[in-house]
């Protein structure tokens, strides 16, 4: 079946044996925080910030040791390169718990998440810096705080992140990306639009003041439109951070689920690929809002995935996963986005792409149009279960979730 499938693309101009060796390559940064809804491990025991996670399935990780567990189960049953994605909430702090806040958190407090992950092979770390569930977030703001105290606080935690970063660079030998999002913002209609981004800006220079290796650390800004309890007011806007990373040098991250519904961050990745050299994606399944649901095979991750591959992108745009359900078993989930986003890029590795761009400038629309409809049609699931197949993992990942979930996750109350 799949040498019939495989002349079948070739019929269309595809080598189906260089699509899946060039998957197979393309690293995916597989975020922690689904293990265990975002708490973290440095003593916070709820979210805030604009940020929910819903539901009550049992089997949340509660411990480095069994978040651990949990992630080399996941990533096992996940084909493809690799990469964890922590947030700074996650340092494993040992004897320094309740001695240390996040402003003094260093390399030493993330050694065993380097240990663990050169354990299992992964491509690298990337982080965050944790600006919520603290008691240093004062009235919904962090960077943006016209409290200088608190706005010093989470600077200098930034910047520590920054030298983190680079640690976790140096250990892999591969650029680690370092991504700020901030929660701030007002619930209703501001007084100042313009003075809390004026102090974020300011923020911002601070941290970047630090001096880093650039090879090493990419750092880059997310922008959002809107939280829980910051509905009137982002600080962080889409216009404020493309301007301020494009006049610093720096990588704008774009979250599938931090936009109003009908746009897409499909179109947003070529219009960055014209002048940045760095695009950084969080990938996600808003519904409705930025709800962070599981990653499917759906149509607008296709599309994103399209303009990665047909734009000669893939070593340009790092692809990080951003979404957690406390509804569902939290390991399925983990597999089924990580694998979706795996098959909507190999989806796009096998769509004609020249030809389908040689009719859009020949102006030849009817041609475009007809052919874009046929290669929906192409058996890609059968390229699928090649690729699985070849990467040593069951097609039937929710056996082995479940079986864990009987034998470990039960037990945990």
């Amino acid at each position: 079946m799949f040498e019939q499938a495989k002349k079948l693309y070739g019929e269309y101009g595809v080598d189906v044996e260089k699509a899946l060796a060039a998957l197979k390559e393309i690293p995916i940064s597989v975020h922690c925080w689904q293990g265990d809804d975002v708490i973290g491990l440095d003593g916070s025991d709820s979210l805030s910030g604009g940020i929910q996670t819903t539901g009550n399935y049992p089997g949340r990780a509660r411990s480095f040791e069994e978040l651990k567990a949990d992630i080399k189960k996941a990533f096992s049953l996940m084909p493809g390169k690799k990469r964890l994605n922590l947030h700074a909430s996650y340092a494993v702090l040992g004897k320094d718990k309740g001695k240390l806040d996040r402003d003094k958190y260093s390399p030493k407090h993330f050694e065993p998440w380097v240990k663990f992950a050169k354990e299992l092979k992964l491509d690298g770390i990337d982080f965050n810096p944790t600006m919520f569930g603290h008691s240093m977030m004062k009235d919904g703001l962090s960077l943006s705080s016209p409290d200088e105290k608190t706005r010093k606080f989470w600077v200098e935690h930034c910047k520590a992140c920054i030298k983190i970063s680079e640690y976790f660079a140096e250990e892999f030998n591969s650029p680690t990306l370092m991504n700020i999002w901030i929660p701030d913002g007002y619930k209703d209609v501001p007084a100042d639009r313009l003075g809390p981004r004026l102090r974020l800006k300011k923020s911002l220079d601070e941290i970047l003041s630090v001096g880093y290796d650039r090879s090493k650390v990419i750092v880059a800004v997310e922008s959002k439109v809107f939280g829980i309890g910051i509905e009137s007011y982002t600080v962080g806007s889409n216009e404020f951070y493309q301007n301020y990373a494009a006049k610093n040098n720096i990588c704008c991250l774009l979250d599938n689920g931090h936009y109003h519904p009908l746009e897409y961050v499909s179109d947003k990745i070529p219009s960055l690929l014209a002048f940045y050299d760095t695009v950084a994606l969080h990938v996600t399944r808003g519904v409705r809002w930025d709800s962070d649901h599981v990653v499917l095979f759906e149509d607008e991750l296709k599309e994103i995935a399209k303009e990665i591959v047909r734009n000669d992108a893939i070593g340009k745009v790092k692809i990080g996963l951003d979404y957690f359900d406390a509804s569902i078993n939290r390991l399925s989930a983990w597999i089924t986005g990580q694998r979706a986003m795996q098959k909507a890029l190999l989806y796009a590795l096998t769509v004609p792409h020249d030809k389908l761009k040689k009719l859009q400038d020949d102006s030849a629309f009817t041609e475009l149009m007809v052919l874009q409809e046929e290669v929906k049609d192409l058996p890609l699931g059968v390229l699928w279960n090649e690729y699985l197949k070849r990467e040593g993992v069951p097609s039937d990942y929710l056996k082995e979730a479940k079986a864990y979930e009987k034998q470990i996750l039960k037990e945990r109350s």
